[in-house]
């Protein structure tokens, strides 16, 4: 059963990362690969903490882990197959954190907690969830299935499925497919909708505006 999963885990990998194909990427991936070797620790740090209930160990093994790839997982995370987090660098995983089958993180991102709650505390993240760069998804909420985030988002509320979500704090810009009625873009990780600059804009343009009937009446002024 292990095997199974850090082969999927594998397979994600290569299915999600343009730079590896081929037998020299595969070699990449199983030596070079940080967020695999996160991972294949947190697979025997998890078991160890939830399965055998061993006390300090699988925590070692977190934090030998993290010095290693930068990747910190707490051992009670619990993580679906075919996960994948690309560079890594920064990553952080809370104790109660629940993410589902096909899962993507990239460098930067936390699925962290608000305070000093009891119990449950962390994220849950349905299948197929992507996380950008950076992003912080925090407290006891709910990712529904096939979720973006956007890089540098701050999500503190749940998400229903298939809803893309940008801004500092998150709002939804895309359900099941269809623009919410505000300007932006199609995702493909980068190029998302910025409500900040969607704001400036429109400042701009009224400026230009009052600049314009400003000039219509008062032809002498600059």
């Amino acid at each position: 059963m292990f095997g199974k999963v850090i082969l999927s885990d594998f397979k994600s990998c290569l299915e999600n990362d343009p730079a590896a194909h081929g037998f020299w990427g595969s070699l990449e991936i199983i030596f070079t690969y940080a967020g695999f070797h996160a991972i294949i620790s947190h697979r025997l740090a998890h078991f160890l903490h939830a399965k055998l209930h061993i006390p300090f160990i699988p925590r070692l093994i977190s934090q030998v882990s993290r010095f290693f790839t930068g990747i910190e997982i707490h051992p009670g995370a619990r993580i679906g197959q075919g996960f994948f987090v690309d560079h890594g660098m920064g990553v952080v995983i809370g104790e109660t954190t629940i993410i589902g089958d096909g899962c993507v993180l990239f460098q930067g991102v936390t699925l962290g907690g608000t305070g000093k709650e009891s119990g449950k505390r962390h994220p849950t993240l349905g299948n197929n969830v992507m996380v950008s760069a950076g992003a912080k998804v925090l407290g006891n909420i709910t990712l529904g299935d096939d979720v973006k985030i956007g890089a540098q988002s701050v999500v503190l509320n749940d998400v229903p499925v298939d809803c893309t979500v940008v801004g500092v704090p998150g709002r939804i810009v895309i359900r099941d497919g269809q623009k919410i009625k505000k300007k932006g873009v199609d995702l493909d990780h980068i190029h998302l909708p910025d409500p900040i600059m969607e704001k400036l804009a429109a400042l701009t343009k009224d400026l230009e505006i009052l600049h314009h009937e400003i000039n219509k009446h008062h032809p002498g002024n600059k």
